[in-house]
């Protein structure tokens, strides 16, 4: 095959390779590389040997984003806080020209809450559970891609179906929306009643900074105890700090991306983002998602203080 025609056919499998190797790994830096990788992998073999493409390239991915898999648990070891996945960020409208990140999070399963989930499993076991459950590769060659055997495979992936058994489901477009738009309104009205009112019983907030500024350092549990950690942020940064939000969809759902407030140390922040997750009508959990690096590659919404 020449190699134009060769980078033809890479390219129409790309979006599914990015999909694939994000929902791996939960961070856009790592499959945007692994997917490079693939390239540069396919470029070094015979692709005419090569009898379906699609899967060749992502059993080559699945390897590559064990690696990066591998790599971001030894830096978790030494990570500062809650440790979340790499949101992609992007306006309501969409994109224009449409960006391949927006066709990554049209699959629920990559929202942020299934993606957490996935976080907490051992490198193998999120890899055998996602390639074959997510996206149809049969176990032997799951087992080619950990270097083990199909029936080690099959009990990596049945370890991972239990662990993730209870994701938080779905909500439909209109749930999720009116749910975030109702606490907005009540934190902007300084209303820790209606806060209160506006979240899950079983409410979490979840921070992730990597020590670089001010979030929870721990998870904070309760739909009061929630309300008042942020009643606390409103009064040292002021209301006008509620200016510098903007509605966005955060990994395909309303969420909020704040371009930051300037000032010293302590009434001054960087930019951050917010998404959700809605249970029974009212916000569950809320991420805020505050490690510069973490919005490096993913946000595509111009970033930056108004």
């Amino acid at each position: 095959m020449r190699a134009s025609g060769l980078a033809e056919s890479f390219e129409e499998h790309r979006a599914h390779l990015l999909t694939v190797a994000y929902r791996l790994t939960g961070s856009v830096a790592d499959a945007e590389d692994a997917v490079q990788d693939s390239w540069l992998r396919l470029a070094t073999v015979d692709a005419g040997e090569i009898g379906n493409l699609r899967a060749w390239l992502t059993t080559v991915v699945g390897r590559l984003c064990l690696d990066k898999l591998r790599s971001a648990a030894v830096r978790r070891e030494k990570y500062v806080g809650q440790w979340l996945p790499e949101p992609i960020v992007t306006p309501l409208g969409g994109t224009s020209p449409p960006d391949p990140l927006e066709q990554v999070v049209q699959h629920e399963d990559n929202r942020l809450a299934a993606l957490i989930v996935l976080d907490v499993l051992p490198p193998p076991q999120r890899i055998a559970f996602v390639l074959h459950d997510g996206f149809g590769v049969p176990f032997d060659e799951v087992a080619t891609v950990l270097g083990i055997g199909s029936a080690a495979a099959r009990q990596l992936a049945s370890r991972a179906r239990r662990a993730v058994a209870d994701t938080p489901p779905p909500t439909p477009t209109a749930e999720h929306e009116n749910a975030v738009a109702v606490l907005v309104a009540a934190f902007a009205a300084g209303d820790i009643d209606g806060v209160i009112a506006a979240l899950h019983p079983d409410a979490r907030l979840i921070g992730d900074a990597g020590g670089t500024t001010s979030t929870a350092l721990n998870v904070v549990f309760g739909a009061e105890k929630f309300a008042r950690f942020f009643a606390g942020l409103i009064r040292r940064y002021g209301p006008e700090s509620f200016a510098a939000f903007e509605p966005v969809r955060v990994n395909g759902e309303l969420g909020l991306l704040n371009h930051g407030l300037g000032g010293d140390g302590r009434r001054g922040y960087p930019p951050r983002v917010t998404g959700c997750t809605v249970r029974d009508g009212r916000v569950w959990a809320a991420y805020d998602l505050a490690n510069p690096e973490k919005l490096r590659r993913g946000v595509l919404v111009p970033l930056g203080r108004r």
